[in-house]
């Protein structure tokens, strides 16, 4: 039977960059994935770019029920750490929006550089391998696998969380924590598009394809201020992603749908100029006619003239288009949600070394640990830091 000193579970972002640390740093190393290829969800990230870090990383852009665990591990190990790593592979990088950066030509590049850090840590790699049993041993750990049976030193569960099953997401995680007896927090979508109530779905779906900026907040007061697009199933953009990690099922959102425009000051001086003109070609010099055409629909812009316009409708109006209120149905689940919200308890684990402080050497890092990130770079940022806090540990053990 084969020993190895660290086994990790998951050959996506954070199982890959600690399998590679822990191999540079002296360990022998086996890593295990179910799936074809590793990096399956970095290929598709970043619209098949990688947005792989984020210029802006602070502890205040993550989400966890124990906030304060992230900071020492995204402290030791930096986004300006994983961008010294990218220029040494020569990677070209951009800059798109808000400090994310993406790969200019592909994602392949981050999954080449992370395969080629592993080959320098002399990794043993096993892909299409499911992991059937784990079991305590005296020694550490023994794994019944499909392509064999394994012992290790240290165990590393790297596999991730319930989002986009179709790339071989699974509970995996959460249930080998409770094998332990190591709490696992509820879980949910998070990143992920929301979906409208009929009838405004029915109207909005008019609106398929429409993207435009605004300022979207949540009943708990976070705002992000990004594009928001109209689907066929409801809202997404950024804008939404982002609030759907704060939203909880039967809470309002609020849209401001002009954040770049005075709208009363706007419409004072159009009527000044204008005064014939109607209220609905007005807004059409800040707003895409179809959004326009979609709020008449709902009762929000009358059929009057500027002139014609009260100031209690016009005070009305602007309420209505600068503090759109709407209660979601739902969001459309793990199916497109890109991170799971939730999963193992960091009260359960050293924020240092990511062991389980009950179960010695056995460590979670990345998506399946309770610490979820904005959109924009922050989860890859932390799947680099905590698999590198790992790493650090496992060397020495």
């Amino acid at each position: 039977m084969q020993h190895f000193d660290v086994v990790v579970i998951g050959a996506g972002a954070a199982g890959m960059f600690c399998a590679a640390q822990a191999g540079q740093l002296g360990c022998r190393v086996l890593l295990v994935d179910n799936g074809k290829k590793p990096g399956r969800k970095i290929l598709m990230s970043g619209g098949g770019h990688c947005n792989f870090t984020n210029l802006y990383i602070e502890p205040a852009a993550y989400l966890s029920s124990n906030p304060h665990f992230c900071k020492s591990a995204l402290a030791r190990y930096s986004q300006w750490d994983f961008i010294e790593l990218v220029n040494r592979y020569g990677i070209a990088y951009h800059e798109k929006t808000l400090g994310q950066l993406f790969c200019d030509d592909s994602a392949q590049q981050i999954v080449d550089l992370l395969v080629s850090e592993c080959q320098l840590g002399a990794v043993e790699l096993r892909l299409r391998s499911n992991v059937l049993a784990v079991e305590k041993i005296d020694q550490g750990f023994a794994l019944q696998l499909s392509s064999g049976n394994i012992t290790t030193r240290s165990l590393v569960v790297a596999s991730g969380g319930l989002s986009m099953p179709g790339l071989g997401a699974s509970p995996f995680g959460y249930q080998l924590a409770q094998q332990f007896g190591i709490n696992v927090l509820p879980t949910r979508a998070g990143l992920v598009p929301l979906t409208l109530h009929k009838p405004l779905l029915e109207h909005s779906a008019l609106l398929s394809g429409v993207s435009l900026p605004s300022v979207v907040s949540s009943e708990s007061g976070v705002q992000f201020r990004e594009n928001i697009l109209f689907t066929h199933r409801g809202i997404s953009g950024p804008a939404i992603l982002q609030i759907s990690n704060y939203w909880q099922a039967g809470e309002f959102i609020n849209i401001d749908l002009l954040p770049q425009c005075d709208l009363a000051a706007f419409l004072d001086q159009q009527r000044q100029s204008h005064p014939n003109q109607s209220v609905k070609n007005s807004l059409a010099s800040y707003l895409p006619k179809r959004v326009v055409e979609f709020l008449q629909l709902l009762k929000v812009v009358p059929e009057l003239t500027l002139k014609q316009l009260t100031p209690a409708q016009q005070i009305a109006l602007v309420n209505q288009l600068q503090n759109w209120r709407i209660q979601p149905n739902g969001t459309e689940g793990y199916r497109t949600a890109e991170v799971t919200l939730g999963g193992v308890d960091t009260r359960t684990l050293s924020s240092k070394t990511m062991q389980a402080t009950a179960v010695p050497g056995l460590y979670f890092i990345g998506e399946v640990v309770d610490v979820t990130g904005w959109l924009g770079g922050y989860n890859f940022q932390w799947a680099w830091s905590s698999a590198w806090a790992c790493a650090q540990a496992l060397a020495v053990e």
